[in-house]
């Protein structure tokens, strides 16, 4: 059977490297959503815990009650069905609307629009906002945002910065006029983590780093993370093919020499991205791809029992011309997981 393997050692790797860039464990909200990029949601937050981090960020409160006891708080970013919610939930609420939806008692996090114009309450309502956690009898446990562009070489950032500073200014004097304690801030994914020379807000939002991948350009200084999943599978048959003999759907590889073929249990129906034969995939152990991948198996010139179909997605993200977080995150959630 095809399997998700966790290596522990590169994790607790990559959420020290982590930590230390935003000052402590304690700051660390990790990113669970779907699935824990592929990742598995339940085994991510088990080695998470025994690291030490406290927050989680997922995007249902299903997810969330499925780790409620790993973390002391939970931020549940885009449910739209609103009941009663556990004491450790935090609810992020994108609009005016959205706001007097939430039930009474519920934890809120308010995400402000500073620029990236998707989601988020606007800094001219933020004011407004606040009011309505109050009249709605709401606990304003946060104040958040998202930059769009922290991963390249821009000024948006600094601009969206300046902006969450404004809206800062805004929340504080907002919440002392109304007598309310003063939230947490916070507006750092993985990317804009490593922008800030001296983190000073109260939580980093860190997804994709924390599985050892960071997308920002080489520019900058990035750390040395260290990919936490690979995925193997299991031979099914194996056969001799003599030169000439072509291999799988349309027959898009030709054997130059005659060579062992085997099938393995890894397919596009498993998530792993349809590769069409048109650009060479080798595995980390050299063996190549052979052809077009099925839906349930691919070819591989290889005998092997079992074959690392890779370690490290981001030669799989190029060949796809996509990002690292879509191969991990494509995978089937079913893959059973191991962790090493």
């Amino acid at each position: 059977m095809a399997k998700i393997v966790l290596n522990k050692e590169n994790y607790f790797h990559n959420l020290k490297i982590i930590s230390e860039q935003a000052g402590s464990k304690d700051k660390i909200a990790v990113v669970l959503k779907d699935n824990a990029y592929g990742h598995g949601l339940v085994e991510i937050a088990s080695m998470a815990k025994e690291f030490g981090i406290k927050n989680a960020v997922v995007r249902t409160c299903e997810e969330a009650k499925k780790i409620e006891t790993f973390f002391e708080q939970i931020l549940i970013l885009a449910d739209t069905t609103f009941h009663t919610y556990s004491h450790s939930f935090h609810i992020v609420v994108n609009s005016l609307e959205q706001l007097e939806k939430v039930p009474e008692n519920t934890n809120v996090h308010l995400k402000i629009d500073t620029g990236m114009h998707r989601n988020g309450i606007s800094i001219e309502t933020l004011e407004e906002a606040i009011h309505g956690t109050l009249r709605k009898n709401l606990n304003l446990t946060g104040v958040m945002t998202h930059f769009r562009s922290a991963d390249i070489l821009s000024c948006e950032f600094f601009w969206q910065k300046e902006n969450f500073k404004r809206a800062k200014n805004i929340t504080v004097n907002t919440c002392e006029k109304l007598f309310l304690p003063i939230p947490k801030f916070h507006s750092a994914n993985s990317s804009a983590l490593f922008r800030f020379k001296n983190y000073q807000e109260d939580l980093a939002r860190v997804g994709i780093a924390q599985y050892g991948y960071l997308e920002s350009d080489s520019i900058f200084d990035n750390p040395d993370l260290k990919p936490v999943m690979s995925l193997w599978a299991q031979r099914i048959s194996s056969r001799k093919i003599t030169k000439g003999q072509r291999v799988g759907y349309g027959g898009i590889f030709t054997a130059k020499e005659d060579m062992d073929v085997s099938t393995y249990d890894v397919g596009y129906g498993d998530g792993f991205l349809r590769l069409n034969g048109k650009k060479r995939y080798t595995t980390p152990k050299g063996y190549e791809i052979l052809g077009r991948v099925s839906m349930d198996n691919c070819s591989i010139n290889s005998k092997d029992e079992k074959v690392c179909i890779f370690d490290d997605v981001r030669q799989l993200a190029e060949i796809h011309d996509t990002i690292t977080y879509e191969i991990t995150t494509t995978l089937n959630p079913n893959i059973e997981k191991e962790i090493i």
